[in-house]
């Protein structure tokens, strides 16, 4: 007999949603107020609100198990189709063709287990071919010599039967490995796999359980790796890793066994999404650069979204920022903020971009530099409205 489905709160990207004060218990509140405070707001009954609790998603999707009888489902603006999207240039899964066999998904859970299914099945193939091994540096007492033995502690300790040796041992029992595992063990935990799925993740687990150490991993562990002819086919299963430790919760305990939320920052998937699209169309004559460095005021290192440079000279042309939301107009901060971006790198192009289009479109310009606010959408093909934004920043460059 399954379980009871837990009573389902779904909110929408910056929405307000009323509810009446008996569908969520004052304890539960407090807890999402204590752990989610960066993801939803709440507002507590009190006569301004009708006595009602008010609840707001603050720009992030996903889904947040409160207890084992409720959840919250934080739904995106986006479309689910456009959302996947993102999803594949942010985590630079766009060139493996195995989406492509992926049934279509009509919630952002859903991306969970479809992606929790990829990695599980590419991990036991990779079993069964033998995981990947390499040589690692090892100190042990021995009974007999390997590798090279160490004289010194020999000659100083001779009634000593064991002999100090270092030596190299072939083991599948590395980082590539271990991240693996680590991915899985989060997956197993987070309570969002389908039933159908699940089992597959176990097995994949099992694969590596025993021969391959449990130690804990961060996104930022599956960036920067680097593969060669024995192990590129890591560079996927990495990947994938990636989009997990990044969006689930991944930094409790091994020891804590309640579930996982699975929280995507839509406002860092935007920045994401748009550096790894420019990165693959950028323009002729020009260099993109991420997080660039630049010094604000006195020694106040801030890293810049993105800029391009040109490529024959590499002078600095446009600074980039990205901005996940929609406000009438841009907000004076950002515009100090871009003035301190294009003022530190001597630049005269300074762009914000947002999702939609802003009620006031800026563009001024005086003597030190041009601000203007730009889209790049995400309401209809990413790909052509990613050529729209080339087209609009470039205009006057290429006129």
């Amino acid at each position: 007999m399954n379980p009871a489905q837990p009573r389902i709160i779904e909110l929408t990207e910056y929405e307000v949603k009323p509810l009446a004060s008996e569908e969520m218990p004052h304890s539960v509140a407090v807890e999402l107020c204590q752990k989610y405070e960066k993801q939803v707001d709440v507002n507590f009954p009190n006569f301004k609100t009708a006595h009602k609790w008010q609840l707001k998603a603050k720009g992030w999707v996903g889904y947040i198990p409160l207890t084992t009888d409720l959840g919250i489902k934080l739904q995106p603006k986006v479309t689910i189709k456009n959302l996947f999207g993102m999803l594949e240039y942010a985590y630079q899964l766009k060139s493996f063709r195995f989406i492509d066999g992926l049934i279509d998904c009509e919630f952002i859970e859903d991306f969970f287990s479809q992606f929790a299914h990829v990695l599980a099945q590419k991990i036991l193939d990779r079993g069964r071919k033998g995981f990947y091994r390499t040589y690692l540096p090892k100190t042990g007492n021995l009974t007999y010599v390997r590798g090279r033995l160490d004289v010194r502690q020999t000659i100083q300790k001779p009634w000593d039967v064991k002999l100090k040796c270092h030596y190299e041992e072939h083991t599948a029992d590395i980082e590539e490995n271990q991240i693996l595992a680590w991915t899985l063990f989060i997956i197993g935990r987070s309570g969002l796999c389908s039933e159908r799925v699940l089992p597959k993740v176990r097995q994949a687990y099992h694969s590596l359980q025993g021969s391959i150490t449990l130690k804990s991993y961060s996104a930022e562990d599956c960036i920067g790796r680097r593969y060669n002819r024995l192990n590129e086919d890591y560079r996927l299963l990495h990947a994938l890793c990636r989009f997990f430790l990044d969006n689930s919760g991944a930094t409790h305990e091994r020891g804590d066994r309640t579930m996982l939320p699975f929280l995507v920052d839509m406002a860092k998937l935007y920045e994401l999404f748009v550096a790894e699209w420019l990165k693959e169309n950028t323009p002729l004559g020009f260099v993109l650069k991420q997080q660039y460095p630049v010094t604000i005021g006195q020694n106040q290192r801030c890293p810049i979204d993105l800029i391009l440079s040109d490529r024959s000279t590499g002078a600095i042309r446009y600074v980039l920022d990205t901005k996940y939301k929609a406000p009438d107009k841009v907000e004076i901060a950002d515009i100090h903020q871009m003035r301190s971006y294009a003022m530190a790198t001597k630049c005269n192009e300074a762009v914000l971009i947002y999702p939609k289009r802003l009620n006031e479109v800026l563009d001024s310009q005086n003597d030190e530099f041009r601000l203007r606010s730009l889209t790049f959408s995400l309401d209809g093909d990413l790909d052509q409205a990613g050529q729209k934004f080339l087209q609009d920043l470039l205009a006057d460059n290429l006129s």
